[in-house]
């Protein structure tokens, strides 16, 4: 839900302009997510994510920054579960002009089919089989010049803040300009610093990071918290995410120990 809403305030802000903008996504997963599904059933990690905001007493301004991403989400049940869920490649589908187009690579054959299907036959929203961090040496720049790259991977492998940062860093000296949003999860200070360093050494000019925690984090624990890494990040993205982390953390809040913080690393 935090990469989400963000991610729908980084597209609205391309918007802005009527020139047209791509966006990449490079660990797109299959899409759309069945809630009501036997996964989802065992998990049950809605109940502490979306479903928290059937009846939510946001703040007006809050409610007016999410209002965007919950009109995609659509309505609700009685549990507060919508009946499928849109991941990252479906929300910036909804997001997308005429003029734009989206690139969505998904390595693994099963979710790439699902990806796929779930984008249709949408000429401005293609689903590309292949490895994410290959697909960004080829398609950057896009001819667009204008854009975003999300780039949110499992983390499966112990190397992937070090494959995070090569993959970001060579995109970005291809195209300086585009908008780079790296999702990880805040498992490892030392780790999740050593990324934003390495940005920041090799001389990215404007760098936001933005964390969500919604309990003190346990060693044997679930994921407590994460956090959004964006280069370049479009004026005003700043301060919305200033009046929504708040929230989200108030609303998703686990246990003691819940926050959200905004940083600016450095602004050009």
């Amino acid at each position: 839900m935090f990469k989400h809403a963000l991610l729908t305030r980084l597209i609205l802000a391309l918007r802005r302009k009527d020139s047209p903008f791509r966006i990449i996504d490079t660990h797109a997963g299959s899409g759309l997510y069945d809630l009501s599904g036997d996964a989802a059933g065992r998990t049950g990690e809605w109940r502490e994510g979306i479903a928290r905001f059937h009846d939510a007493a946001l703040t007006a301004e809050a409610r007016a920054l999410l209002a965007p991403w919950l009109d995609i989400i659509g309505p609700l049940d009685a549990e507060g579960r919508p009946s499928l869920y849109p991941g990252s490649p479906i929300l910036a589908q909804a997001l997308l002009r005429p003029q734009d187009r989206m690139i969505c690579c998904e390595l693994h054959p099963r979710a790439y089919a699902e990806l796929a299907a779930a984008l249709g036959r949408d000429r401005n929203a293609k689903a590309i089989l292949i490895d994410g961090y290959t697909a960004l040496k080829a398609f950057v720049p896009p001819r667009e010049r204008r854009g975003l790259v999300l780039i949110d991977p499992p983390f499966e492998r112990r190397d992937e803040f070090d494959r995070m940062a090569e993959a970001a860093l060579a995109a970005w000296r291809k195209w300086k300009t585009g908008i780079y949003a790296l999702w990880y999860p805040l498992k490892d200070e030392r780790a999740a610093a050593a990324l934003a360093g390495r940005l920041l050494a090799a001389g990215v000019a404007s760098l936001l990071d933005l964390r969500l925690q919604v309990e003190h984090p346990r060693a044997d624990g679930p994921l407590a918290a994460t956090g959004l890494l964006v280069m370049n990040p479009p004026w005003g993205f700043d301060a919305e995410a200033r009046a929504l982390l708040p929230e989200l953390a108030r609303w998703l809040a686990r246990g003691p120990g819940a926050k959200a913080s905004v940083e600016i690393l450095v602004s050009s």
